[in-house]
């Protein structure tokens, strides 16, 4: 291990649900360690474990064995595929966390519709969060998630349920937030590989709960590169492996 504390540092961990021979093995022997400032794009088919590897880095799951390190010094916040958003306004939705963090009301909904602002959402920030359109909600979402300052950012599909138009404004909000703060570390699950490339400087490919291939976002889109030392993870790429 390097003498600097990583972000993440997983050993030998798995993730179980249930028990006996019907349990789900949804990480198997889990690797891997990652630096602040990285970007890592989780692929793989439905079902390696891409969430449930997102959920245990964020601390909502707990390895079933092995270990996990995490750098709790640094703020996480984490957006799911299908964001949950409460019965109430925009602004109430992105004021509650800070709320929730010992911010006073006045002030976390200044700070809400501050946040609002940024993400383009300002004249919607009365509006019932749920009345909103898909692509409105995952940005309410991620204004939710950046009013919060984290260091490290935690992605599941957020743009896989979007149409084409929603999709861009989507990313191009990730983007911003990764180039405002160079420093923060954002790890997120992607099936869209041009999105991969676009965002990510690393890959970790996943398959049955394991990792079979951490590359250089380079390295893994490299011509011939990735199907000699990775098949699987080349046919995945392909689109041989669905």
């Amino acid at each position: 291990m390097s003498a600097v504390l990583p972000v993440f540092a997983l050993q030998q961990a798995a993730v179980h649900f249930g028990a006996g021979p019907r349990a789900l093995h949804a990480l198997r022997d889990i690797d891997l360690h990652i630096a602040a400032g990285e970007r890592v794009a989780l692929i793989g088919a439905n079902g390696c474990g891409k969430s449930t590897l997102l959920r245990l880095l964020h601390g909502l799951v707990r390895p079933s064995q092995g270990r996990l390190q995490r750098d709790d010094s640094l703020g996480h916040a984490m957006v799911f595929q299908r964001p949950y958003l409460m019965r109430t306004t925009a602004q109430n939705n992105v004021a509650l966390g800070l709320w929730l963090r010992g911010t006073g009301w006045a002030a976390a909904k200044g700070l809400a519709q501050d946040a609002l602002h940024n993400f383009g959402l300002a004249e919607h920030a009365q509006r019932p969060a749920r009345k909103l359109s898909g692509g409105q909600q995952q940005r309410v979402a991620l204004a939710r998630a950046w009013a919060m300052q984290p260091r490290v950012l935690l992605l599941d599909e957020p743009t896989s349920s979007l149409d084409p138009h929603a999709k861009r404004e989507v990313e191009a909000l990730i983007q911003d937030i990764a180039a405002r703060d160079p420093a923060m570390t954002l790890v997120f699950a992607s099936h869209n590989l041009g999105q991969v490339k676009r965002l990510a400087s690393r890959v970790v490919y996943l398959e049955q709960g394991r990792v079979l291939a951490d590359l250089p976002v380079q390295e893994f889109f490299a011509a011939g590169a990735l199907q000699a030392r990775y098949p699987q993870a080349h046919s995945f790429v392909k689109g041989d492996l669905v």
